[in-house]
C-alpha cells in the first residue's frame, strides 16, 4: 500500500514518539491540511501557525524583528527561524515551515514562484532549508510548496534513504 507524504511522515513520527507543528505563510495551512487528513494525526501533529501577515511571524511564531528588517518575511533566514521557533512554541521535536510569493504579483522585489520551506529539529540543532523558483498559478504554487515542506521533513527522516543537503532552486 502507498502511503501518502503526510502518513509517511506521521507514521514514522509516531514509531519514534515525536511530534511536529507547523508556521505557514504562502500555504495559509495546505501542510496542516494534508496532515490532518491522516487519521491519527493527532498521535503526531500538535498543530500550527498561519502567520501571513509579516507581524505575526514575529508576535505568534517567534520570528526575530533583526531577522525581518535584515532579510524580509521571504527569506531562507525567515524560514529557518519560523520552523525552529513553531516547534519551541508549540513544544513539538520538529518544526516544518513555508514562506514565499505566490502570486499573483511579485512581492517587494521577490518573484511569484520564490519560496522557502524549512525543517528544523531544535534539540539537536539541525535545520533544512530549500529554496525553491516554483512555476504555475497561485493555486499550483502553494500546493507545491505544501508538498516540498513535508518532502524535506521525510528526508530529514530519513524516509528518503538520503540526508537532505544544500540544493539550487529546484523547478517544480
Amino acid at each position: 500500500m502507498n502511503l501518502s507524504p503526510a502518513a509517511r511522515v506521521l507514521a514514522e513520527l509516531r514509531d519514534r514518539g515525536q511530534t511536529v507543528a507547523t508556521a505557514e505563510s504562502l500555504t495559509g495551512g495546505l501542510v496542516g491540511s494534508l496532515l490532518t487528513a491522516v487519521p491519527g494525526a493527532s498521535d503526531s501533529y500538535v498543530g500550527g501557525v498561519i502567520s501571513y501577515a509579516t507581524r505575526l511571524k514575529q508576535s505568534l511564531v517567534g520570528v526575530a524583528p533583526q531577522t525581518l528588517a535584515t532579510f524580509g518575511p521571504v527569506a531562507a533566514a525567515t524560514a529557518t527561524e519560523m520552523a525552529v521557533r513553531v516547534a519551541r512554541r508549540c513544544g513539538a521535536d520538529w518544526g516544518v515551515a513555508t514562506t514565499g510569493v505566490a502570486g499573483p504579483d511579485p512581492q517587494d522585489g521577490h518573484p511569484v514562484g520564490e519560496v522557502y520551506v524549512a525543517a528544523a529539529h531544535p534539540a539537536s540543532d539541525r535545520v533544512e532549508v530549500r529554496t525553491l523558483q516554483l512555476a504555475g498559478d497561485r493555486p499550483a504554487i502553494r500546493e507545491a510548496a505544501a508538498a516540498q515542506a513535508l518532502d524535506l521533513l521525510a528526508l530529514c527522516l530519513g524516509l528518503e534513504g538520503e540526508e537532505p543537503e544544500a540544493r539550487p532552486a529546484e523547478q517544480a
